[in-house]
């Protein structure tokens, strides 16, 4: 009887210990999930605030700032804002006057479409084929007279077809496209589809699949929709890699390619609507959408959303160079006038040339170096706003008289008038395209992005009961998800683009609305390698790459961070407090991160626990070293590195890559003068020779680009950035 009591206390030990054990498993396998998912959320907080903030206010600002600043920067700043669209290209002269060779091995495609001219082009871009630049152009011209024909909002019934899907932002990534088609079906009867802008920048692939969209759209255009994104845009389109795309690929033909691109993306509808219940716009809303006024405006005069309408600026009487520019546009216009009798390549050429011609007119460099690729763009007024002070959260108090102006990824604010009637289209089409939604009340300007609006629930119900709907489809955000709903359900965000940021860093879905309208989510991922990762993998993968961005935006503000730092740092020991690390890091950098949770990750903390601000730099620095020929040169080369390459985009109209001293001197005189930096043509020139690699007298501006890339000296590709508690 003793030797049974003592096994049942034994027993009952033995249970008491596995119970402990399972709990303090529980206990750290949360603590460890926590952890995880505490790093994911950082991550993708970096992702998206790197995304969004851009160098604020930083092009526009030194423009507005400088009133006595070079004309011919004006100029060429200027020429960023509006297209010039060719007459010639409405005709089919545009691609009937361009041979394709009998070596030519792509899909040949004829007119009308047929299902075997789309089959062609999905096999072809799937073996990496590139579609001849005549097919383009033609391609470009039909969806163009297609697109005309349209209004500018589409209103579908789920009456006539089974389901209808929509997807979100794909950006370029022919991988994602062609996993919809496969996973949903190619577009026909009986699969409709319904795209929601941004098909292009950022990809590599954005050719590619915009032309799979428009063949579609050829094929069926009433069961294949494209609506507008706020990257259907030429001036998103110049920095964030389309226009790029294009020019590498298309070379011989890409100006022409682009002016069509400009002007197709400009017809394109911006709003769906479902069985009159479902908005599909790209962005968002604002207490000031008319979806009755949106629907009459001309669409297609607003070539860009980021550039505000001419008559605005002129009621404004913002810059004190206006009237020398338009008596220069005056000059200009008399000389085409005269001309008028060319034909169309003669007026393109001796349009060009004369606006080469006003330009070298106005810069003390040599005509060489003084040329502009105005097939692109057109000389007018430059922009001369008033900034004014702007909040950077939602969250933060806001003056409702301020008019959010996006260039780029900056935001710039003037008082606004009483807006004139294409004002008030402008105004409607910025914030359909641009605008985010949000949890808190009201409707406030979206100055994380610098465009649009921030609408909350109380804005969606407004909209909503205003015109009968109930619930809006928006895309313009990426989603970890892929997909996320808000204002209770009232409104979705969709997105396409898997690994958006970084392998493994979100899901692409689509939505697939059936006669009951109630939305049904399918997600994926394109992935080669992700499948083989753990969860920690995917997430220290990604963590790496995100701190390695953030990094190098640390880098790029060093001289201001340092000097943050040092007014902390009363007693030079180089050391500052965890607190006043973050508080400097905040201000410099305008991010809304958590920089205290970031400190051990971006610098080396001292045994008193305070951080040594030096080591935030000591693992980066430029790929080759530069002669210093200005204080904080490299500094600024690093910081504005895209916006020098849009200039030189402007100054290379060849794009050849390739630019002589005298066009190096050219770019940077531009540049230091639109930025206030003072160097002297001497230091330009001993720059450039540095670079000048093979001594030949001309300068590969990709590699001077990645010269003044930042290097992280520690990086090791076969190990993932370490991070703590591991």
């Amino acid at each position: 009887m003793g030797c049974g009591a003592s096994i049942a206390i034994e027993t009952q030990v033995t249970r008491v210990t596995a119970m402990k054990a399972a709990v303090l498993i529980q206990r750290w396998y949360r603590r460890y999930m926590a952890r995880l998912e505490m790093r994911r959320r950082y991550t993708w907080n970096i992702f998206q605030s790197i995304e969004y903030a851009g160098e604020q206010d930083q092009l526009q600002a030194s423009l507005q700032d400088r009133k006595y600043c070079e004309m011919s920067v004006k100029y060429l700043i200027s020429q960023l804002l509006e297209p010039v669209i060719d007459p010639w290209l409405d005709r089919e002269a545009c691609y009937d006057s361009i041979h394709v060779p009998e070596s030519y091995v792509g899909p040949r495609l004829s007119f009308p479409l047929s299902v075997s001219d789309t089959n062609a082009l999905l096999s072809a871009f799937k073996e990496q084929q590139t579609l001849h630049a005549r097919y383009v152009l033609q391609l470009l011209y039909e969806t163009k007279k297609l697109l005309k024909q349209m209004p500018n909002i589409i209103h579908l019934s789920t009456s006539y077809t089974k389901e209808i899907t929509i997807c979100g932002d794909l950006h370029g990534r022919l991988d994602d496209l062609l996993l919809i088609f496969y996973k949903n079906g190619l577009p026909s009867a009986e699969t409709p589809y319904v795209f929601n802008g941004d098909f292009v920048d950022r990809g590599k692939k954005s050719i590619e699949v915009v032309i799979l969209l428009f063949a579609y759209l050829l094929l069926y255009p009433d069961y294949m929709h494209l609506n507008r994104g706020n990257h259907e845009d030429h001036i998103m389109n110049l920095r964030y890699g389309f226009t790029k795309e294009v020019m590498q690929k298309y070379k011989a033909n890409g100006c022409e390619i682009l002016q069509l691109f400009q002007d197709v993306f400009s017809f394109l509808p911006i709003a769906t609507v479902i069985d009159g219940k479902v908005l599909i716009v790209h962005g968002g809303i604002s207490d000031q959408t008319d979806l009755d006024f949106l629907s009459v405006i001309d669409r297609h005069k607003v070539k860009s959303a980021l550039r505000l309408p001419r008559r605005s600026l002129e009621q404004l009487d913002i810059g004190r160079s206006n009237k020398q520019m338009k008596r220069m546009r005056s000059t200009d216009t008399s000389r085409s006038h005269s001309k008028n009798q060319r034909t169309p390549n003669m007026r393109r050429r001796c349009s060009r040339l004369s606006q080469q011609d006003s330009f070298a007119s106005m810069s003390s460099s040599s005509s060489s170096s003084s040329s502009s690729s105005s097939s692109l763009c057109s000389p007018h007024p430059p922009l001369c706003f008033s900034p004014h002070p702007c909040p950077s959260s939602p969250n933060m108090p806001h003056n409702i008289n301020i008019l959010q102006v996006p260039f780029l990824d900056s935001a710039t604010s003037i008082p606004p008038p009483l807006p004139p009637q294409n004002e008030q289209e402008w105004k409607q089409i910025v914030d359909i395209l641009w605008s985010d939604p949000k949890t808190q009340e009201g409707c406030s300007p979206n100055t994380f992005r610098g465009g649009g609006c921030y609408f909350g629930p109380d804005v969606t119900r407004r909209l909503l009961l205003q015109h009968g709907l109930q619930l809006i489809i928006r895309s313009h955000e990426c989603k970890q998800e892929g997909y996320e709903l808000c204002h209770s359900g009232q409104v979705i965000t969709i997105f396409s683009a898997s690994n958006y940021y970084e392998e493994g860093s979100n899901r692409g879905a689509y939505i697939k609305l059936g006669r009951e309208l109630v939305p049904r989510f399918y997600q994926y991922q394109v992935s080669r390698s992700t499948r083989k990762l753990t969860l920690t993998q995917r997430v220290r993968a990604a963590e790496g790459s995100a701190l390695r961005a953030l990094k190098e935006k640390v880098f790029a503000h060093r001289s201001d961070l340092i000097a943050g730092f040092q007014k902390c740092d009363q007693n030079n020991t180089g050391r500052v407090t965890v607190s006043e690390w973050a508080q400097v890091l905040g201000s410099v950098l305008k991010l809304d991160l958590p920089w205290r949770t970031l400190c051990s990750h971006l610098a080396h903390l001292a045994p008193d626990g305070c951080v040594d601000y030096q080591s935030c730099f000591e693992d980066m620095g430029a790929r080759i070293q530069l002669p210093q020929v200005t204080p904080n040169l490299a500094e600024t080369l690093f910081r504005y590195r895209t916006d020098i390459e849009i200039i030189f985009n402007i100054i290379d109209k060849d794009h050849s890559g390739l630019i002589s001293i005298e066009e190096f001197r050219h770019t940077w005189r531009l540049f230091s003068a639109h930025l206030g930096v003072d160097i002297t043509n001497g230091a330009i020139d001993d720059l450039a020779r540095s670079i000048d690699f093979n001594k030949d007298g001309s300068i590969d501006f990709t590699e001077f680009l990645e010269a003044f890339r930042v290097v992280h000296k520690l990086d090791n590709k076969d190990q993932p950035l370490k991070t703590s508690g591991e």
